[in-house]
């Protein structure tokens, strides 16, 4: 029996899904009408806030977010809560990206040679079914979620 050994060095996990959806839900619930900076908004995800912004970029370019500049400026939602759905969140940073991670295996090997058509199809139907969820879910349920009824915080156990 041949193995077929190489080497798995795991790439980093890409976190701008989770930040993107930290931020909105953040803006929609501490926000208001008040711009929240990028500072403040790092101290919540506990990123940096060079990161908040790269994340925010295609966020504002998609008029899900806006920026004010100035002593006074900072980040609001561009639409209600209700209005942005998860999967518009992903669809702005992900893409079209796999969402298994896809790997290059080694085309010498018999199992490598035919498992990308395998994992491919896989991660088609792995990625309809993470879309037809997320776009079930807004920033709003978030905020219900992670604060409890409007203007009543949810405490920690």
């Amino acid at each position: 029996m041949t193995m077929c050994h190489h080497g798995m060095v795991p790439g980093p996990t890409n976190t701008q899904f989770a930040v993107a959806v930290h931020v909105l839900t953040y803006l929609s619930a501490e926000g208001g009408n008040r711009p929240i900076s990028s500072d403040e908004l790092s101290g919540s995800t506990n990123t940096n806030p060079v990161y908040v912004r790269r994340v925010l970029g295609p966020l504002r370019d998609a008029g899900l977010v806006h920026a004010r500049q100035g002593s006074q400026g900072g980040w609001t939602l561009g639409r209600p809560a209700e209005d942005i759905t998860l999967v518009d969140v992903w669809s702005l940073l992900q893409g079209d990206e796999p969402v298994l991670g896809l790997h290059g295996p080694n085309p010498k090997c018999p199992v490598g040679a035919g498992i990308q058509d395998a994992l491919h199809d896989l991660d088609a139907a792995v990625a309809a079914a993470l879309r037809a969820e997320l776009g079930r879910r807004t920033i709003a349920d978030l905020v219900n979620a992670a604060t409890g009824p409007v203007g009543v915080r949810r405490r920690r156990r």
